[in-house]
């Protein structure tokens, strides 16, 4: 069918309100940044074995005085589309490495998971900054670990230089929301993760579907024989919990442990909480019941 005359044209000025849109966001964007408008939530992440808090994941928020609520993902696709990428990225690790610092005064040394943009993970001066920036702060390289999407891992050549030389200044490198992507068995081999965290579209089935129960299983048997260790994400309740400890995985985050918190909210959650996560949990039955670890469901 042949376009209406004109028809290419019509959607021009839609085209130029929304570019228009995007840049008066990426201006309130840097406004934000240099004002200190963001801030940072930490969610806790539980060792299984132990039930002692394992570390936390350090996620971005911005409450816009007109807009409301953004989602990360707006606004950090708005800083890699304007040039902002590398003043979040700066504000992102002094915010988390100084509130690393205060819970260290407090007594508690934790591990500090970031999530940076595909676009840093691509400058070669990365690991250097990393390291510097640790070192103002206090943080040992070794409580740092840099989340990695597995979208952001379709160019594996940019990436396999500075990642090892992350790794080799003692930081950890997790992959994150593992089973949903793009990721290949030949790029999980290349890279030089030292965690797994497996998607809560899994996590969230476990005790309602066969086939999520073997991608999980599978998955934490694969992390550990490549050497690395398994974080399931999007745990919510105290089956899927179980059915975690019982295939060995060795980590859990999500809203059932702890919603993302404050960072000053954190040394009173491990002092109230961290108990309650010693296996078996305290005051929980066994509720598998006949459901089992891989019967249909």
């Amino acid at each position: 069918m042949r376009p209406r005359r004109g028809g290419t044209l019509s959607g021009r000025p839609a085209m130029r309100c929304a570019a228009g849109a995007d840049d008066a966001l990426a201006d309130r964007l840097g406004e934000a940044i240099a004002a200190g408008a963001l801030s940072l939530e930490y969610q806790p992440k539980i060792d299984l074995e132990s039930g002692a808090i394992a570390g936390v994941e350090a996620l971005a928020r911005w409450h816009e005085d007109e807009l409301g609520p953004v989602s990360p993902a707006t606004f950090v696709a708005v800083a890699e589309r304007h040039d902002l990428v590398d003043r979040l990225t700066d504000w992102l690790l002094r915010e988390a490495l100084a509130q690393w610092s205060a819970w260290e005064r407090e007594g508690h040394q934790v591990g500090l998971a970031l999530n940076l943009s595909a676009i840093s993970l691509r400058d070669p001066g990365l690991p250097d900054r990393l390291e510097r920036m640790c070192a103002t702060e206090g943080v040992p390289p070794m409580f740092l670990t840099i989340e990695i999407t597995e979208s952001a891992t379709q160019e594996l050549v940019p990436l396999l230089d500075t990642l090892t030389r992350i790794r080799l200044k003692g930081m950890g490198l997790a992959l994150d929301d593992f089973g949903t992507g793009y990721s290949s068995l030949l790029q999980l081999r290349q890279l030089p993760y030292s965690e797994l965290k497996i998607d809560q579209a899994f996590v969230r089935e476990a005790t309602i579907s066969r086939e999520s129960r073997l991608i999980i299983k599978a998955l934490i048997d694969l992390a550990h024989g490549m050497g690395l260790s398994a974080t399931a994400e999007g745990v919510e309740d105290f089956e899927t919990l179980s059915l975690l400890r019982e295939w060995g995985c060795d980590r859990a985050q999500g809203y059932l442990m702890s919603r993302p918190l404050r960072g000053p909210d954190l040394p009173s959650w491990i002092a109230r909480s961290c108990a309650r996560w010693r296996p078996p949990c305290l005051g929980q039955p066994d509720r598998l019941g006949a459901l089992g670890p891989l019967t249909a469901g």
